[in-house]
Formats: C-alpha cells, structure tokens, sequence
C-alpha cells in the first residue's frame, strides 16, 4: 500500500520524481487509487459539513426568521470565489502550469513560481476585499431584490455580515494555492481534507462564539460569519506544514511580469468565466429567490448543499486525481492516454453519480427529515427544501462531468471553448429560471440550474470528443445506460423499503427516522450491486471484489 504521493511497485518515475502510468490498468488503478484518498478526506469534509448544517439550521431555521436567509445571501460573494479558486479556474490554471514547471525545471523553480502566484493573489484579493468591505451595501442591494431589501432590518443585516465574511476570499486564496501546488506533488490527502477545518471553525463558533454576540452589540448570526473567517485561516495553518515537508519556503517576491505568472493569469481570465457557470447560475437563482417567500433562498440553500455533497466526493475527487495526469499527458503529446484517462474519468464519475441522483430524488424528503428537522427548522422547512432537493438532483451529473472536462481544455491551452460554452449554459439557465419560477416558483430555480448544468457538460463533451478525435463514447454510452437500469432498479427498492418501515415503524424520534432512512440506504446498495452484476457492469464487481478482498485480510 502505498503512502500518500509515494509511487507503487511497477510505476515509472519520470525526472520530477512524479509518478508516470503507463498502461490502461495504471491510469485507471492509480486515479482510483488517489480518487479514493481524496474521496476520504472529502467524506471527512462534508460529513463535517452536513453537522454545520444541522447546527446551524437548528439555531436559525430557515422561515422563521430573516438571519439564514441573510447569511446565505451575504455568503454568496466569498462562496463564489471560494469554488471558483477551490474547485475551478485557480486550479485549472495553476496546477497545470506548476506541473510543468516541476517536471522541466525542478523544484525550486516551482517553488519559486508558487510564491509569486502567492503573493500576486494576497495583492489582488486584498484589493478587492477592501473594495467589497466600502461597497458593501451597494453590491448586497444589488444581489438581494426589492422584496428581499423590504423586510425591516434584513438587507442591513446582510451587509454587516458580507462586510465581515469578505476577508475570507484572501484566505481562501492562498488555501487553494498551496492545495494545487501539493495536488501537483501527487498529495491529495491534506489538500482534501484543509476544508474540512471550514465547518469545524464554524461548528466551533456556533456553540462558543454566537451566545457572545449580544453582549458585544452584534447579532447571534454574526457568530456564524466570524466562523467562516477563521474557517479560511485553518486552510492555510493545515495545508502549509506539509508544503514545507516537501521543500517549499515562503517568500514576499512578486512579478507580474514572469512568463508563467503570466500564462496562469491569461488562463484565469477566461477560465473563471469558462468554470463560472454554476456560481454564476447561483447568483441568478439567489435574486430571484429573494422575489418569493421568507426562506426560499435558504431551501435552496440547504438543497444545493445536500445536493453537492457527492459532487464533492465523487466529482471533485476524481477531477482532481485526473488533472496533474491530464496534464502531464498532454506535455508528453500522448492525446491516447488523454483520451484514456477522461473517459475512465467520465465512467467512473458515472458510476458513483448516477445511483447518487436516484437516491436523492427518492429519498429527498426523508433525508431532509432526518438531517435538518430539529429546532427552528420546522416540517415546511423540510417539505420545502426536499421539493428544492429533487429538482436539483438530475445536475449532479452535468456538474461533476463538468468539473472534469473543463480543466482538460485549460491543461490543452485551450480557455475559449469552456468560456463560450460558459456564456451559452448562463444564457439557457436564465431563461430556463425566468420561466420555471413563473410555474413552479422556487423550485423552478432548482430545476432550471440542474437543466442548465447538464446542457454545459453535453456540449462540453461533444466539443472535447472531438478535439481527441474521440472519447470512448460508445463504452461511455453503454455503462451510462447499465448504471441507470441498475439505479431505477436501486431506487425501487430503497422506496419499497423505506415505505413499509414508515407503516411498521411510525414515529418522529431521530432514532426512528435514522433507522428508516439506513435500513433504505442499506437496501439500496444491495441491490445496486446485485444489479450491476446481473448487467455486468465491471467497475462495480472490481469494487465489490477490492472492498471483500480487504475485509479477508483484516
């Protein structure tokens, strides 16, 4: 078993010290390998994540008062930039540009190069913070609408929580700058697991800072904010012990003017817009949330999350494992191992998101349930934000392939394809929403960005197949339509279940809601496997076989 970024028997090390696969079966066991790391510190995170929701959920609610409402809107700015950097243009840019750097120049040149990203995004951002800090309440009218602003109190409160929550895109950026610089070394752990630090500090300030709030004249939700603040400092005080394991010292150089400087930043110009099609469809759906009723922006506030955690898991993990060797790849001229490697990329994202989506359309409003219903989140909270759930459901697959393709066009050079096809998937969700709230108001939202989604990775991945002169799709078609059998399948059956348990074992004690919702789940994956080894989906019967072969050994 290897350890995190060591190299197995039988890789090839290329001149960096990086590990260089050489065959199908390496591609795929090497990205499942560091897939399953960083799905680990992932589950970790958002495992973490889901119990800072249910705190917070059970302090605020969601209609019963403006706070939630008014944090999730003042968290839209610094979010934004938080998934841009984290999960989209910084790390499409950086670590491809770093990789190369490390493999035809060695490590003290990357180090070098990752100083001056790290200093040019403290200059930058800081600017840009101080900027938001005097515009706050310009900018938080502009996001909130008319309805949103009428609430006595609520559109002040959400510009004294953006004014304090802002300095977290600074932190946030030098975070995502040292995980693609570890990404880069093949350490996927930590990086992966720095979030994880996010809803621990807010967990933290929940219980010890938000009681203190009154006492110093802030609101109790002001507590929340000073804990996403500190969540970003975690990142950094996490992730830089390990960079500097490796070698890397910092230091207060800066130049615009370094041609790799230079190429990182011309491909963050149009790759923000290229991967900023989600955040930017989120903006959308947030204004015009604000135009219905008192809680709306938080149900889909609360979906989304739900709805991200196995993009996060699945989607991210495997994008991230595939980028330093995309990357790599395409500096060798090798398209076939490209091609190879999106498409095992692809098909195992399927693999996981499929049964996923199913899951979360059937058992929307149970998990909820079980989640969230406790305190000030009441059961129309629940009803409401498993409506918003469900529509959002069917976008986790143009989501997760979305985070993959995307960044194989940076690592080719290539930021004008995702851009338009950005602009493109932007333009159809706002058409989408504008007329999906007429009809189904919020949910509509939710509905219109999963349509959105799923249209920016369809056109995404007929321009990318073309561009490699194919990508697989008659395999990738195939195991689409096998996984989706075995998931209907899946999805049955965990409702049958979960039914029955509802009519046997009645009750709303968590006890009883959890043992519904697991016997559900359970039965769930049961019969997926059984099904995908009656279709004979390979992939599930390796993983069948991995984990049995583990246990024996234990």
């Amino acid at each position: 078993m290897p350890s995190e970024g060591g190299t197995t028997d039988g890789e090839v090390v290329n001149a960096a010290g990086l590990p260089q696969s050489t065959s199908s079966a390496s591609v795929k066991g090497g990205l499942a390998r560091s897939a399953g790391l960083i799905s680990l510190a992932t589950l970790a995170s958002r495992v973490l994540g889901v119990v800072r929701e249910i705190v917070v959920a059970a302090l605020f609610g969601a209609s019963t008062g403006p706070a939630m409402d008014a944090f999730n809107v003042a968290f839209r700015i610094p979010n934004l930039v938080r998934d841009l950097f984290a999960e989209g243009a910084m790390t499409a840019a950086f670590v491809p540009t770093f990789t190369r750097t490390l493999a035809a120049r060695g490590r003290e040149a990357a180090w070098r190069l990752g100083n001056l990203v790290i200093n040019a995004l403290l200059l930058v951002t800081t600017v840009l913070v101080v900027f938001g800090i005097i515009f706050a309440e310009p900018i938080t009218r502009a996001i909130a609408g008319a309805e949103f602003a009428a609430v006595p109190g609520k559109l002040e409160l959400t510009t004294e929580l953006t004014r304090i929550m802002l300095p977290f895109l600074t932190t946030v950026a030098v975070a995502v700058a040292l995980m693609g610089m570890l990404n880069s070394l093949n350490r996927f752990f930590i990086p992966s697991l720095s979030p994880a630090m996010f809803n621990v500090a807010t967990i933290f300030c929940a219980f010890a800072v938000v009681p203190l709030m009154p006492l110093v004249g802030l609101p109790p939700i002001a507590g929340i904010a000073i804990g996403t603040l500190l969540g970003g400092v975690a990142q950094v005080v996490m992730q830089y012990p390990a960079l500097r394991k490796e070698g890397f010292r910092y230091k207060p150089v800066l130049s615009f003017a370094d041609p790799d400087v230079r190429e990182i930043l011309r491909l963050m110009g149009p790759g923000t817009l290229g991967l900023a099609a989600v955040q930017i469809n989120v903006f959308v759906n947030t204004y015009l949330a604000t135009t219905q009723e008192q809680g709306a922006v938080s149900w889909l506030g609360f979906a989304f999350r739900l709805m991200y955690l196995p993009i996060g898991l699945f989607g991210v993990s495997i994008a991230v494992a595939s980028l330093p060797n995309i990357s790599r790849q395409v500096g060798a001229s090798d398209l076939t191992a490209v091609r190879r490697t999106v498409s095992q990329g692809i098909r195992m994202m399927l693999m996981l998101n499929v049964p996923a989506t199913i899951g979360l359309v059937v058992l929307a409003r149970p998990i909820v349930e079980l989640i969230y219903e406790r305190g000030a989140f009441v059961a129309q909270d629940t009803s409401s934000t498993a409506a918003a759930l469900m529509y959002y459901s069917p976008g986790l697959l143009g989501y997760s392939a979305v985070k993959i393709m995307s960044p194989t066009f940076y690592s080719m050079r290539d930021a004008r394809t995702p851009v338009i096809v950005s602009v493109l998937s932007v333009g159809v969700n706002l058409g989408l929403n504008l007329i999906l709230v007429q009809v189904l108001g919020f949910r509509g939202l939710a509905l219109g960005t999963a349509i959105a989604s799923v249209f920016n990775a369809g056109v995404l991945m007929f321009m990318l197949s073309r561009r490699l002169d194919g990508l697989e799709m008659r395999a990738i078609a195939s195991d689409f339509f096998k996984i989706l059998a075995a998931s209907a399948i899946m999805g049955g059956a965990a409702w049958a279940v979960f039914a029955a348990l509802e009519t046997w074992v009645p009750g709303a004690a968590f006890t009883l809601r959890l043992i519904r919702v697991s016997a559900a789940i359970g039965t769930a994956i049961v019969v997926l496997l059984l099904a995908a080894r009656l279709l004979r989906l390979e992939d599930f019967d390796n993983a069948r076989r991995r984990v049995l072969s583990r246990l024996a050994r234990r």
